[in-house]
């Protein structure tokens, strides 16, 4: 592997088709090359534009490649979506509903913004004007009781148009147990509706429960027009610029689609960026022998944090985006704080000091940029405290960071009302961004069950490296295990992972009751239909897997227990029994809960399938650090460094140039282009056969 990361790929020297992973995040934009023949990996770090996100997107790409045309893939994990969800940014939506139905959205599950108290204000993101009625009725058996009024439904869509409408959604109450009415609908709609973002409840979420249906269609519809045309956008600017390859987006599954199913299922690229790293660290902790990782990626505005458990992430069936923003699809379960490397410092009314949520994000930037912000930050307090290198200043948007204005904004807003000096200020506002941080590992570990003694922190993100010695000491991790680029670790899940198209069958009905001969048709009928799918996108697989499971309970439980069943995983034609189901069951509740309910019988919710292209792997051999490095030859000098109070003579390494095996005693700093690694007193940093750092506790 080429070491110098800054050194670009002519087209004359490519010497096989380059895939390309690009991660947006808040802060910067993460690139990660790799040629599928030569196996040469580069990396490139840009800002953000987040005004649009493709102009930092090819401009990262520019960085590296001066010819597109020898790019094969390039794979996206993108914010667009979930931004537009966060701000409320989406497109005007209207909806047409059940006559009587059309509170669903503002009835939510009669939650409320903050639990104690009746108080708190919510908006839905259609407002009551724009959600209307028309007569219809399908009983939950699927009987339709009541045709759909189409000329009802015309004069819903025409009004809904006159009243600033940008999409539309079709959303009849039991759609799931028979969409007839839906679609027709849908088709009397498209006769008058001036665009594409037409969107009934039955493709988005064939599944029973109203709310979750509703929301989770209503806000896909919102983010086709946003998603669809920056997609479209970045197409073009792809096109213009040469490339002829194909362009494939991260899904928040931790799987990937082409960019016609992002374009009408938007809503699957929620979270999408944060899925891709954690696909990435469970893919580089198996390699590197650690079944069981917590991983954390702190980014310039977030801390995200994520579970693997015998190598594999936790799938949520649901997810709130913000509150009465219910998204039902899955989705890699991600706890999110405000702590990343912009998250600002505060002091509250009563004195304490705060970390976030609000965060300076790519512009302005920190107080060190000297772009005009003046409160501080987490980086601001890292750059304090000497543990990152001022003059060096990772992303290439700037040549040298303003120390003293980060000084300065520290003990004004931190050190004045606190009695400390920017220093002391500096360190607080460390402890206590660690302190949220570690609340949040522990809330994905301890409160579910897990010891974290068992487990190893992989931090990556920018600032991931500066934070994992504190966080394996606070929470009692076993060790860190640092990936070889952490900064692009996501953008390197963009490459990693596997096509996925996920499908969900309402079934509601007892076990003893099931058409199991309908329900192996219906199994065999979503693999091939998502087989299909596969064969559109075009891409090369290794092989195919086809998961099956079913939402179950014993009759009378509102919550259900995930039950995957054992079977062929690359067969279309594949069949399961009753046995095999109530087996399947049984072993998962009694997992969960310990003991079974003898004589209750057991309810069948939902079929789920997953459909999975497995793209050619990753062979991580090729970030293996280069034969002939030595440690005297990576040290690259000494500064003062404070920690545990004090200031300490710290040596400084070129991390990138360290051997396999290096042992290098805290404190210490590790630098490279996309991160900084600090190896607190009292630990120790070593080079595993990956190139991987492993942090942990000195012998």
């Amino acid at each position: 592997m080429s070491q110098n990361t800054e050194m670009r790929i002519e087209s004359s020297k490519a010497r096989g088709p380059i895939c390309i992973g690009v991660d947006v995040g808040g802060t910067f934009t993460d690139l990660f090359f790799f040629d599928e023949i030569s196996g040469i990996c580069q990396l490139a770090k840009v800002p953000s534009t987040p005004a649009n996100q493709s102009i930092g997107f090819m401009d990262g790409i520019a960085r590296r490649v001066s010819d597109l045309k020898t790019v094969k893939t390039i794979v996206h994990g993108t914010t667009v979506g979930t931004n537009a969800l966060l701000e409320r940014k989406g497109a005007p939506t209207g909806i047409i509903t059940t006559l009587g139905f059309r509170d669903i959205l503002e009835m939510r599950r009669r939650d409320r913004p903050h639990t104690w108290g009746l108080w708190g204000m919510f908006d839905p993101v259609v407002p009551r004007d724009r959600r209307l009625g028309v007569p219809e009725r399908t009983l939950a058996d699927g009987t339709v009781h009541t045709p759909v009024d189409i000329e009802a439904v015309t004069a819903a869509a025409r009004t809904l148009i006159k009243r600033g409408a940008e999409a539309i959604v079709v959303f009849f109450v039991n759609a799931h147990a028979n969409p007839a009415n839906e679609q027709t609908a849908l088709a009397a709609i498209r006769e008058v509706w001036p665009n594409d973002h037409i969107v009934a409840s039955n493709e988005i979420l064939p599944e029973i429960r109203e709310f979750e249906r509703a929301s989770t269609t209503t806000l896909n519809a919102s983010l086709q027009p946003v998603v669809g045309a920056y997609l479209a956008s970045l197409e073009d600017r792809l096109s213009d610029a040469g490339f002829a390859g194909q362009l494939l987006v991260v899904q928040s599954n931790g799987g990937v689609m082409t960019v016609e199913t992002a374009k009408r299922r938007p809503i699957r690229t929620a979270l999408s960026g944060p899925s891709a790293g954690v696909i990435a660290g469970g893919h580089i902790a198996r390699a590197a022998g650690f079944p069981n990782v917590i991983t954390g990626d702190m980014g310039g505005t977030s801390f995200d944090v994520a579970l693997i458990v015998g190598g594999k992430s936790t799938l949520a069936a649901q997810t709130t985006i913000d509150f009465g923003m219910v998204v039902r699809t899955p989705m890699i379960e991600i706890t999110t704080i405000g702590a990343g490397g912009g998250s600002i410092a505060w002091v509250d009314h009563s004195g304490l000091l705060q970390i976030g949520p609000e965060s300076t994000g790519a512009d302005p930037g920190p107080v060190c940029y000297g772009l005009g912000n003046d409160q501080p930050t987490v980086t601001d307090a890292n750059v304090v405290l000497g543990r990152i290198n001022a003059a060096s200043p990772i992303g290439g948007k700037l040549d040298q960071l303003d120390v003293d204005g980060a000084h300065a904004a520290l003990e004004k807003h931190v050190g004045a009302p606190l009695g400390l000096d920017s220093e002391e200020a500096a360190e607080a506002v460390i402890r206590v961004a660690n302190g949220a941080m570690a609340g949040a590992i522990r809330l994905v570990s301890i409160e579910r069950g897990h010891d974290p003694a068992n487990f190893a922190l992989m931090p990556f993100g920018g600032g991931g490296g500066l934070h994992a010695g504190a966080l394996i000491q606070d929470v009692g991790l076993a060790q860190a295990l640092v990936p070889r680029f952490p900064g692009v670790t996501s953008a390197l899940g963009c490459i990693i992972a596997d096509m996925r198209h996920d499908f969900v069958r309402t079934l509601n009905r007892p076990l003893d009751a099931v058409d199991i001969s309908a329900l192996n048709a219906e199994i065999t009928a979503i693999a091939r239909e998502g087989t299909d799918l596969l064969a559109v996108g075009g891409a090369t697989f290794e092989a195919q897997d086809i998961l099956v499971e079913f939402d179950m309970s014993y009759m009378g439980q509102t919550h259900t227990v995930v039950t995957p069943v054992d079977s062929d995983a690359s067969a279309i034609a594949r069949t399961v029994t009753v046995d095999d189901i109530r087996s399947a069951f049984e072993q998962a509740y009694r997992r969960i809960y310990g003991h079974l309910l003898d004589d209750v019988p057991i309810r069948v919710l939902n079929l789920r399938m997953a459909v999975i292209g497995k793209r050619p792997a990753f062979d991580l051999t090729a970030l293996r650090p280069a034969d002939g490095l030595t440690v005297p030859a990576a040290r690259t000098g000494r500064r003062s460094v404070r920690a545990l109070g004090a200031w300490r003579e710290t040596l400084i390494f070129d991390r990138l140039q360290l051997p396999v095996g290096a042992v290098i005693p805290g404190p210490a700093i590790l630098e490279q282009t996309d991160t900084t690694i600090f190896v607190d007193p009292g630990l120790q940093a070593r080079v595993d056969n990956f190139g991987n750092v492993v942090l942990e506790r000195a012998a």
